[in-house]
């Protein structure tokens, strides 16, 4: 049956699918450590400074099982955030490998390998996207040069492999790219500060589809969350009063 009312835009932190990418150590997982009731899936080392719930995923099957106990609901967390995403991609390309005993995904014949990758972590990170709670993918950043028609520049995206990174820009509602602003101080030597990043750029990746962030804000959850909430206090009032 054909809808008969418009869906409405989505509101809540936990129905969206975001991606953080950025520089290592710059603060990426701190900063989605304070999401509400985080729970990483910890792809690589790397939280052991940081006081927060994990599993540790050290390969696809570890992924697979998590993703099924976190489906059963039968827990408190409302945040699953995995870190990193690229590791994930990583441990599909070795389940495969190891299943078809290959050195290497192109040994299966054209574009076979290359499918059979990439369709089950489509298919896995739709389902987790589908989910009750909100999901943070974590990545990090490369200078990569880009050409266009008007020649070659340099551009930083995250580090996923081209055919992982093109699923997953697809698949979210926020790309945050985290960077260091620098600004001169009083006294004329530069600061620094860290932010995200959140409208598109020649420069770097970025994008929010929600249309409601400042093109940047500070590498802070809270704030981050502060000013999501906002928005969308205001979009709802806005509804209502067409509505009315």
């Amino acid at each position: 049956m054909l809808p008969t009312k418009k869906t409405r835009p989505k509101q809540d932190l936990a129905d969206l699918t975001v991606l953080v990418y950025g520089r290592s150590k710059i603060g990426k997982s701190i900063c989605c450590s304070q999401s509400d009731g985080a729970l990483f899936l910890a792809t690589e080392p790397g939280l052991s400074t940081i006081d927060v719930y994990q599993v540790p995923i050290s390969s696809w099957d570890d992924l697979l099982a998590a993703c099924e106990d976190i489906a059963e609901g039968k827990h408190p967390f409302k945040t699953i955030i995995i870190d990193t995403v690229d590791n994930a991609y990583r441990m599909r390309s070795e389940y495969i490998c190891k299943k078809f005993k290959i050195e290497h995904e192109s040994d299966l014949g054209y574009g076979k390998g290359w499918a059979l990758i990439s369709n089950e972590f489509h298919r896995v990170l739709t389902k987790m996207t589908f989910m009750s709670y909100g999901l943070f993918l974590v990545s990090h950043s490369v200078e990569k040069e880009i050409e266009t028609r008007t020649g070659k520049h340099t551009r930083i995206v995250p580090t996923l492999h081209d055919k992982a990174r093109k699923i997953v820009l697809d698949m979210v509602d926020l790309i945050l790219f985290c960077d260091l602003e620098i600004t001169n101080g009083d006294d004329g030597n530069p600061t620094y500060c860290r932010v995200m990043r959140t409208k598109p750029s020649p420069n770097y990746g970025a994008g929010d589809r929600t249309g409601r962030l400042p093109e940047t804000i500070d590498l802070d959850f809270n704030k981050f969350i502060e000013v999501f909430n906002m928005s969308a206090t205001a979009s709802r009032s806005q509804v209502g009063s067409v509505d009315k």
